[in-house]
């Protein structure tokens, strides 16, 4: 018997079909954020999991739409295909298959297009304004979001274009490698900062008009000064760049739910390290934060519900290094004294455990080792890291678990050329 054992036999509700998520639509009420995590970002339950509860925030509470860890201009793409405008494909495989940035297998994936597949359907027989939406929270596309805005402006207000041509034209001469102007502006005072905000301030003031794609040129703006930020950052060193990402997610979430209206609801999808309150781990010692204790902080405890998701073995897609190949990895057992032991050893072989307010055991107030991996990966040294100490009734209000997994089915997609270098843990 280990020592959390009983513990875990009574918090723990089996979780076979979407029909035993109905406890957790409770606790989630009439909250305004409802984060969904992954220990991973290349294993199959999470996203199908991750796919069953948000069909039914959509369909039973009314949630406006999916935002994700990607990137603005491909979402789009998938966002306009799913919500069912003239000028997408009809079929959401098509704009996935699209994705070229390393790792492509995050987005470009049987589950997802499952998934759209199904939002498209479901938006097809609703009004408009009811369509639930798909969007990138991510900060990397400087010059795709650039090139988006140049189109946009070209066609719907010219006027605008010599301040995008200006931002555009500073960030030429490095070549589309985002590395490059990393260390330009570590070894010389110029960057691109001025273009950029001269650019943000035009298209914010626009956008204030309203019209979709005002909103997604302003974005998109948003996202080149975000990504001009941390890239500068980045070539200093140190973990601020971490806190630059995760402002940026944090800040486009909260545009999105304005832009949807007073009622809107967001479903996030992200990875734990996103998703569950970093001042539960030893993010906080680090002066790490992120979108999930962010969330918290803007919207209040009571309208954000932060869902973790755990697996003790099975396997998993990832590379062994930055833009490597994808491989099916095996995933190790969990390693001794952490939380996968400890669910592993008396918990169902899926499960969904929802946090009490008060009363907690140990197992939600202990600090336990969880598992967190990237898309760059080495099982073979998992003792050495992976883990993140967390208190986890702090870090999340909800717990999915899945004992054994399986590698999420990547679409055939021919990455791109090779961008910016992997995050903390190991690209996550």
């Amino acid at each position: 018997m280990g020592r959390y054992d009983d513990e875990v036999t009574g918090l723990a509700t089996p979780l076979v079909d979407p029909g035993h998520l109905d406890v957790l639509l409770d606790r989630i009420g009439d909250a305004r954020v409802v984060m969904l995590g992954e220990a991973s970002h290349g294993t199959h339950e999470f996203y199908t999991w991750r796919a069953a509860i948000s069909r039914r925030l959509i369909e039973e509470k009314g949630f406006s739409f999916v935002a994700v860890e990607g990137d603005w201009p491909d979402c789009d793409r998938v966002d306009r295909s799913v919500r069912c405008r003239p000028d997408a494909p009809t079929d959401p495989r098509d704009a996935l298959a699209t994705f070229k940035r390393w790792p492509t297998w995050m987005w470009a994936n049987e589950e997802v297009v499952d998934f759209t597949r199904w939002a498209r359907t479901r938006n097809a027989r609703v009004d408009e304004p009811d369509r639930a939406g798909f969007h990138g929270l991510d900060v990397y596309s400087l010059w795709e979001s650039l090139r988006e805005i140049l189109t946009w402006l070209q066609e719907h207000d010219p006027e605008q274009v010599p301040a995008a041509l200006a931002a555009y034209r500073c960030f030429q001469p490095y070549d589309e490698d985002p590395q490059q102007y990393a260390l330009a502006t570590r070894l010389v005072p110029n960057n691109c900062e001025n273009e950029v905000v001269d650019l943000l301030v035009e298209l914010r003031a626009r956008a204030v008009a309203g019209g979709e794609g005002r909103f997604g040129a302003w974005q998109n703006a948003e996202v080149v000064a975000g990504a001009e930020r941390y890239y500068r950052t980045m070539a200093r060193g140190g973990r601020e760049s971490w806190n630059v990402r995760d402002r940026h997610m944090d800040e486009t979430l909260d545009r999105l739910l304005q832009h949807y209206g007073p009622s809107a609801k967001a479903v996030v999808w992200a990875h734990n390290t996103h998703v569950g309150d970093a001042r539960a781990t030893d993010m906080a010692d680090a002066g790490e934060v992120n979108i999930g204790q962010l969330a918290r902080e803007r919207y209040g405890s009571d309208q954000v519900v932060l869902v973790g998701f755990g697996t003790h073995h099975g396997t998993v897609v990832a590379g062994d290094a930055w833009g490597a190949p994808m491989e099916v990895m095996p995933v190790p057992p969990g390693r001794r004294h952490s939380l996968e032991e400890a669910l592993h050893g008396a918990a169902p072989a899926q499960a969904l455990f929802v946090f009490p307010h008060d009363g907690r055991v140990d197992l939600l107030t202990d600090e336990l080792d969880h598992r967190a991996i990237g898309v760059v990966y080495h099982p073979e040294q998992e003792r050495f890291g992976n883990y993140v100490p967390t208190v986890l009734g702090d870090r999340y209000d909800a717990f999915c678990w899945m004992d054994e997994t399986q590698a999420v089915q990547p679409l055939r997609v021919r990455p791109g050329r090779l961008a910016e270098p992997q995050t903390y843990p190991s690209g996550v």
